[in-house]
């Protein structure tokens, strides 16, 4: 056994193993280079030697690299090989043997061992090493692993180790497990900031500068600074792999003899990622690295951190089902934990691509992966345990929506069943609704047991046995990044560069590009692997298979929210089966293909753009979907066109692949289409009530203001929310909105209104009034107060003031003149006869003389006629 070197840790492990003696858990909270991966799982070992509860001990790691060097450094320690006392399991590799007692394994495996054996038998204590990072498979771990001690393993030791997380609330969640800290003895870090901001590059082209990235530029002019400013290796953060070989190029020929630069990054072959980590004589290293580097790797040498300011992390769109990756800048934690690289071994510098003004503007922390992340794989995890989200104790509980996006693409894969009469419930469009209460099926728990995303699972499950070696190739391709960037979206260029005999690259796509050949080695053996996976019987039971073969066929089993149907038009654009747009690059040669799968997208919201895609025929489509085609007839209001559709239509999601006329629609479909299009229009735009249809909605309003609530609401709100009751009937025979602006709405209201309220109305607000003549004359009931026009001496002998209404209010007279000019207005026929009519008397005598004009007009007989002209 190799004499440790001391570490900070070392001074809290009596504490530690005190509080997991005492009470089976805890919370460790130890910064970076404290010595907390490698020492703890040994002193725990040590610690429950010859214990009944003795038994292996599993420490969970973010990353497969760091799970990898983490039992390499404590079988070090011990003087052993790997896989005898301390082994570890990553997905493809394992290495154990009969005596591990500790194994190091990447965070997804322990759900799978939870899965397979609840219990967790011979398994003694779990531990969550850099819990802050927050993966999905972690919070879902320790959720699962606090159940199982809850209900069936009291004896079961849990232990949270991080090094930024805020413990108090994981404490908590943990019942209250003590908290045990250690300081570290870190070396003091210098900290350097950029003196100016960055440009964009957006910008720089909007001052016609052209030429490298103003990021790229600062970050070799940065890291070459360093190089001539400082001592001791230098670790380079960058987003990804992309940014590392840039960086890698441009540095090759700036930067002094003696200095070596590493790439370190997850797709890296192991044996490179191996030369990053460890020592390098009689060179300078110059580590260039994603976050990968952050917390859990110890990197020999490493004095120096220039920090670009960057992290990608993947974002998941709910309303698009994409996820995709994102740049974004990096939070004051994560910068802290890079910062923090270069004082571990001596006094450091870190070299930040950012001032110190812009540092305020970050955010504190990362977004947990429970918040951002496509949450499907969860969602069929939680549906095999058998338990919703409410029901375990997560840190940070999973949002309802994009749970409930997750939960429908298992549903649509087969990996759920729904019971009946449950969903999303009255008013839910089918799209909308959540399937709770759902329970794995046969082929759920086939795809939970195969080591990828349930859609590519369910691909592979399903393929014909003869193209299993294809979907193999596709699900490794589409688990991993494109080897062609840049090049023609059409996969059949990388599944072909895959199927070859070469080790890769090629200039097989017929743009002059070379494939990505560690990438092309590295995919191969993924799919070699998962070929075998499913040979061996991993994918045993469930569904049988569809007899797809071509890689659109398999692509459209992965991607069934994805399939898209080409829009009319020159332009390449799509519409996908989930109902959302997307569009590929002008001139790319599947852009004339009427159907196709979308297998990568960029996530914009309006219209993605497709950057890799299977190009399928219609033939294919109804092989492996024939259940998800339907043949309907639909009849509606087209808003662009202002008239009612009506169609016979063969239809997959919001795809249509077959359009006809209906000409034998039934009135009643065409009416409840009309009725849409009111609805749409509003009552004055797609009705045109005439003057008569006005008229008796403002008498009905008049008996509803005065208390006569049997009276219907006949506003353009009110009718509008009842209009299926007296408009619908009528709406047959109207296909467009002339045929509805045609429409006489005045018998249809009668109608509505029925008898006994037209009597009432008639009784109480009349149409008219009828003067002393007989003749009737129109009220009008615009304004607030009912009002009539009538000549004067057609009202001579009416002493009583006509009244409308339930309160009997008085009508407003405008009395005219024999030229129907308006005389007097009046409120009060018998104070005007009393008060004001000789005066205007007066004054019409003169101007009419052939027209009666009597003293006493009440007792004048009504007249419309002028007096005989005298011979």
């Amino acid at each position: 056994m190799t004499a440790p070197q001391p570490l900070p840790i070392d001074d809290c492990l009596d504490d530690l193993l005190a509080a997991l003696a005492g009470q089976g858990q805890a919370v460790l909270q130890a910064p970076p280079g404290a010595g907390k991966t490698t020492r703890v799982p040994l002193a725990l070992l040590d610690a429950m030697r010859g214990q009944a509860r003795a038994g292996r001990i599993l420490m969970l790691e973010p990353r497969r690299l760091a799970a990898i060097a983490a039992a390499e450094r404590m079988a070090d320690i011990l003087g052993e090989p790997v896989g005898q006392t301390v082994g570890y399991r990553i997905r493809g590799e394992a290495r154990t043997g009969p005596e591990t007692r500790i194994e190091v394994v990447t965070e997804g495996i322990l759900t799978r061992m939870i899965q397979s054996d609840p219990e967790l038998g011979g398994v003694a204590a779990v531990i969550f090493d850099e819990f802050h990072e927050r993966s999905l498979n972690a919070d879902l771990g320790l959720a699962l692993a606090l159940e199982i001690r809850g209900a069936l393993r009291e004896d079961l030791t849990l232990l949270v180790m991080s090094a930024t997380l805020d413990a108090a609330p994981v404490a908590e969640l943990m019942g209250g497990a003590p908290v045990i800290t250690s300081s570290g003895r870190a070396y003091p870090v210098e900290t350097r900031w950029l003196d100016r901001p960055i440009p964009s590059a957006a910008a720089m082209r909007g001052r016609g500068v052209r030429g490298p990235r103003p990021r790229d530029t600062a970050l070799i002019a940065t890291v070459s600074r360093a190089a001539q400013e400082t001592e001791g290796g230098i670790l380079v953060f960058l987003p990804g792999e992309a940014e590392i070989r840039r960086a890698a190029s441009a540095l090759a020929g700036v930067l002094p003899g003696n200095c070596r630069i590493l790439p370190l990054y997850g797709a890296l072959p192991a044996a490179e990622q191996r030369a990053a980590i460890a020592p390098l004589e009689g060179a300078r290293k110059v580590v260039l690295s994603t976050a990968i580097a952050e917390t859990s790797l110890t990197i020999d040498g490493i004095r120096v951190v220039v920090d670009g300011g960057l992290s990608r992390r993947a974002r998941f769109d709910p309303g698009s089902g994409m996820s995709r990756l994102v740049t974004e800048p990096v939070t004051r934690a994560e910068a802290d934990q890079r910062r923090g690289r270069a004082g571990r071994v001596a006094p450091g510098t870190c070299y930040r691509l950012w001032t110190k003004g812009e540092e305020g503007a970050l955010p504190a922390f990362p977004p947990a992966e429970i918040e951002a992340g496509d949450l499907t794989g969860l969602a069929l995890d939680l549906a095999e345990w058998g338990a919703p989200p409410e029901a375990l104790s997560f840190l940070t509980p999973p949002p309802a929506g994009p749970m409930a996006s997750a939960r429908r693409l298992l549903r649509d894969l087969g990996a759920i069943a729904v019971p009946a009469g449950s969903g999303g419930g009255a008013g839910k469009r089918a799209e909308e609704e959540e399937p709770e209460g759902a329970t794995i099926t046969a082929h759920g728990k086939r795809l939970a047991r195969m080591p990828m995303h349930p859609r590519l699972a369910h691909m592979m499950c399903l393929a014909a046995p003869a193209a299993r070696p294809v979907a193999a190739r596709l699900a490794a391709l589409l688990g991993d990044r494109d080897i062609l960037r840049g090049a023609p979206v059409d996969v059949a260029l990388r599944l072909a560069i895959l199927a070859g005999d070469r080790a890769g690259g090629g200039k097989d796509n017929g743009e002059g590009r070379e494939a990505n050949r560690a990438a092309v080695a590295r995919i191969r053996a993924e799919a070699k692997r998962l070929e075998r996976r499913l040979a061996g019987g991993a994918a045993k039971g469930g569904m049988a298979d569809t007899g797809a073969t071509s890689p659109g066929a398999l692509a459209a089993l992965a991607f069934p929210d994805r399939i898209g149907l080409r829009r009319p038009g020159d332009e390449p654009r799509w519409i996908l089966s989930n109902g959302k747009g997307a569009v590929m690059d002008a001139g790319d040669p599947l852009g004339p293909s009427r159907l196709l799968v979308a297998l990568d997208l960029d996530g914009d919201t309006r219209e993605a753009r497709i950057r890799l895609a299977a190009p399928l025929t219609e033939a294919e489509l109804r092989e492996v979907h024939a259940d998800r085609i339907g043949t309907g007839r639909l009849c509606r209001w087209s808003r662009r066109d202002r008239r009612v559709e009506a169609r016979e239509q063969v239809t997959m999601g919001a795809l249509v692949l077959e359009d006809r006329a209906w000409k034998t629609a039934p009135p009643e479909a065409v009416a409840a289409a009309a009725l849409d299009g009111v609805r749409d229009l509003g009552l004055a735009t797609a009705l045109a009530p005439s003057p008569a249809v006005q008229r008796l909605r403002r008498r009905v309003e008049l008996l509803r203001q005065g208390g006569d609530d049997d009276m219907p609401d006949v506003t353009d709100a009110g009718l509008l929310e009842r209009a299926a009751e007296w408009l619908l009937p009528h709406l047959g025979g109207c296909r467009s909105l002339a045929d509805l602006r045609a429409l006489d709405l005045l018998e249809p209201l009668r109608q509505w209104l029925g008898w006994d309220r037209l009597q009432r109305l008639d009784r109480l607000a009349p149409a008219g009034f009828t003067t002393p003549l007989g003749r009737s004359v129109p009220i009008d009931y615009e304004d607030e107060v009912p009002t009539i026009e009538v000549r004067l001496q057609e009202m001579f002998g009416l002493t009583r003031h006509p009244t409308v209404g339930p309160d009997r209010r008085p009508l407003r007279i405008a009395l005219l003149s024999p030229a129907r000019r308006p005389v007097q207005v009046t409120m009060d026929l018998p104070g005007f006869w009393t008060n004001s009519y000789a005066d205007v008397r007066k004054d019409m005598r003169g101007r009419y003389p052939r027209h009666p004009w009597p003293e006493d007009p009440t007792t004048a007989a009504p007249t419309s006629r002028a007096n005989p002209r005298k011979s």
